[in-house]
């Protein structure tokens, strides 16, 4: 008895042609996803559960014509939901893409006439310089993907002593200030590599680098009736290619080749790369988004939904990628899996990561299944997790996401509550000490280090701003200054905006000493954005995610004519790198010890002031009492004072006996204001330090 037809199908060869080659085209086999070179064709697998129809699609790299359109049999190249295909004979570059056909409504989005990017490419075709639309479609490009040499080891830098400086690719360099020889790019950001370095920063948290059209953006400036551009890049089209306009040779292998060079020289130099990853929403936008690739292989699987078809939007970007879903949850951790292999990045920051906790109608599950992969996944043990624990629905998990202890949060508490404490708010000394303390109250049973402290990031005023504006001033968003958070916790400190006030500008100085200095010295891990070190300024945009342009970049100048509180960023980098006592693993009073490891003080030693008037608070270290076995420190010494006028505090022993030497006091000009350790005067046991208004001071014991 002969065997069914469909038994017999492996066998089966049909030719085409593609220009003058002679393609050979089997079944292939159902896996792995993607595009997958072999010694002798290219298997393609495209994972589609609703389509009835898919043809593969080839063409020359940069080249709208296509050479060939092969249909995928539904018997023959369909194992389970997994559409597969063999082509034999194609060259080295290639491009290639789908078209799918399907049923219409109840979701579904099906659309044959269009060439989709396969979900899983790495590479998009026709990569041009920044800005450029072009004429030629881009496309899923077959290349040369990984350098022909071996990969620079990981730093693997320890949680508790890294300092992560948030920086977006473009905008770092793109300034005419900054001396880059390949401005805007990851090449760009080699050119600078010294500078960072010089910095002390332990590793670079780079906004989104995969694939998205900049070119996206429908907002006009209403002042010159120029039209924006997408900077920020949180509109993803392709999760796991790298963005080419980034690249200083965009075509082709260039942007893999350039990226993979820059994690390198980057590691080689001991630094860690971190990406911003945005898996909450793709640019297909809402109900009359366009379509790259999710909406026309299968809408209803990659998308959440109501009961109407209509999407569901928890990202505040017309729809919500459906993590829960297992096909989906897989296709996320194969792009996670893919940077770090490939990519030999460091760790990942999760945009508005409490969407990844949500199920397919929206609601919050107590163990998101993704984020549990993501946890557990072997190949991802050494990556840094960090989640941005909110998303755009009120959802506010910061101390809560899920995920135990393989994740970090951005702690916006953290962020609010020394904003608050500094511009003299009421009834934030307590709230500022649990936070300098390393956050007990949210991290309880995870530790300090899952506290990533921020004043400032991309989202939100930049630290030279928050000193000079009460209110957002984003007029030229074209939005009507309707965009970017109205709760900036902010002080202009008398004048709004730019002033020559000397007294506003001295106070100005005083204040972002005092915010740098907080933020250096509490427990967690501490992040600082880039262009904080020496006072960019945005002009009090709070949301510039459209602002190509002098608003939006770095100013390298403001190095020189800031330098004196550059000085001090670097300075108070170095303090910390320098104390174990400010780096803890463990919560203070976690290994039983039988003194304190902190002592609180107020102005009088021992009376620390927690209540609802009170704008100051003091407190020491204890050296000896260090959170690592053999690990020792000199004791430290700070006194805040966010009060309008200048307090005196009694300079009280320190834990191990020793004299106290002055480190900081951000009252004083530069060079004052920062001096190295034991080259600063020594503060006698019992004096009387007045402490400025809204200052702070450090002290040191000596060795």
């Amino acid at each position: 008895m002969s065997e069914p037809t469909s038994l017999l199908a492996p066998s089966i060869q049909e030719e085409y042609h593609y220009r003058d080659r002679m393609l050979l085209v089997t079944r292939g086999t159902p896996v792995p996803a993607g595009a997958t070179a072999t010694p002798t064709g290219t298997n393609f697998v495209l994972i589609c559960r609703h389509g009835t129809a898919v043809w593969l699609v080839l063409s020359e790299p940069c080249d709208g014509e296509i050479r060939a359109e092969i249909p995928l049999d539904p018997m023959r190249n369909r194992t389970g939901d997994h559409w597969h295909i063999r082509v034999d004979g194609l060259p080295e570059e290639f491009c290639y893409g789908y078209k799918v056909d399907g049923p219409q409504g109840n979701g579904h989005r099906y659309d044959r006439s269009i060439i989709l990017h396969d979900p899983y490419t790495r590479a998009l075709s026709c990569g041009r310089p920044w800005g450029l639309s072009g004429d030629l479609p881009r496309r899923s490009l077959i290349t040369e993907v990984l350098l022909d040499r071996p990969r620079e080891l990981n730093p693997r830098t320890p949680l508790e002593d890294t300092i992560l400086y948030e920086l977006h690719v473009r905008s770092f360099t793109i300034h005419p200030t900054s001396g880059a020889r390949h401005p805007g790019t990851y090449a760009g950001l080699v050119d600078k590599l010294d500078d960072i370095n010089r910095l002390g920063v332990t590793a670079i948290e780079l906004l989104p680098v995969d694939e998205f059209d900049e070119n996206d953006c429908t907002f006009v400036n209403p002042l010159t009736g120029e039209r924006h551009r997408n900077l920020w890049g949180y509109n993803p089209i392709a999760f796991c290619a790298p963005k080419a306009a980034y690249s200083s040779n965009p075509e082709r292998s260039g942007p893999w080749n350039e990226f993979c060079t820059m994690v390198d020289r980057f590691h080689q130099a001991g630094l860690e790369v971190i990406l911003d990853v945005v898996f909450n929403h793709t640019a297909e936008g809402g109900e009359g988004g366009p379509t790259y690739n999710f909406r026309g292989v299968d809408n209803t699987l990659f998308y959440m939904l109501d009961d109407h078809g209509r999407y569901l939007n928890f990202s505040g970007c017309g729809n919500t990628f459906s993590s829960d879903h297992p096909v989906v949850r897989n296709y996320l951790l194969d792009c996670l899996r893919n940077w770090v292999a490939e990519g030999g990045v460091d760790g990942f920051r999760f945009d508005l990561a409490s969407v990844l906790g949500r199920d397919r109608h929206g609601d919050v599950l107590l163990e998101p299944p993704v984020i549990n992969r993501i946890s557990e996944d072997s190949l991802l043990r050494d990556a840094k997790l960090i989640a941005e624990p909110w998303d755009a629905a009120g959802l506010y998990q910061v101390g809560t996401f899920p995920g135990q202890t393989r994740w970090s949060d951005w702690n916006g508490r953290y962020r609010d509550d020394v904003r608050r404490f500094w511009r003299g708010e009421r009834g934030f000394v307590s709230a500022l000490a649990t936070r300098l303390c390393g956050s007990d109250d949210l991290y309880l049973e995870r530790g300090p280090l899952h506290s990533i402290n921020f004043i400032t990031c991309h989202d939100g005023f930049t630290l030279a701003d928050l000193v000079s504006y009460n209110h957002k001033h984003n007029e030229a968003n074209g939005e009507g200054n309707r965009d970017g958070a109205d709760a900036n916790w902010s002080w202009n400190c008398g004048a709004e905006g730019p002033t020559d006030d000397p007294v506003v500008l001295a106070l100005r100085r005083r204040q972002v000493r005092n915010l740098m200095a907080t933020l250096l010295v509490s427990q967690g891990v501490p992040m600082i954005l880039a262009g904080d070190e020496f006072l960019r300024t945005q002009k009090g945009n709070n949301n510039a995610w459209c602002q190509d342009n002098p608003v939006g970049w770095v100013d390298w100048s403001l190095r020189e004519k800031n330098a004196d509180f550059y000085r001090f960023t670097r300075m108070m980098i170095a303090f910390r790198k320098a104390h174990p006592a400010l780096r803890r693993r463990t919560f203070f009073g976690h290994n039983g010890a039988l003194s304190p490891e902190i002592l609180w003080h107020g102005v009088e030693p021992s009376h620390p002031d927690f209540s609802h008037e009170s704008h100051s608070i003091a407190f020491a270290l204890d050296g000896r009492r260090i959170d690592r076995p053999g690990v020792i420190d000199r004791d430290i010494y700070v006194a805040m004072n966010a009060y309008w006028r200048p307090l005196g505090f009694r300079i009280p022993s320190s834990p191990t006996g020793r004299p106290w030497r002055r480190v900081v006091d951000t009252s004083l000009p530069s060079p004052d204001d920062i001096l190295e350790e034991d080259h600063g005067p020594r503060i006698p046991i019992g004096q009387i330090y007045r402490v400025e208004a809204q200052s702070l001071i450090i002290l040191v014991s000596e060795p």
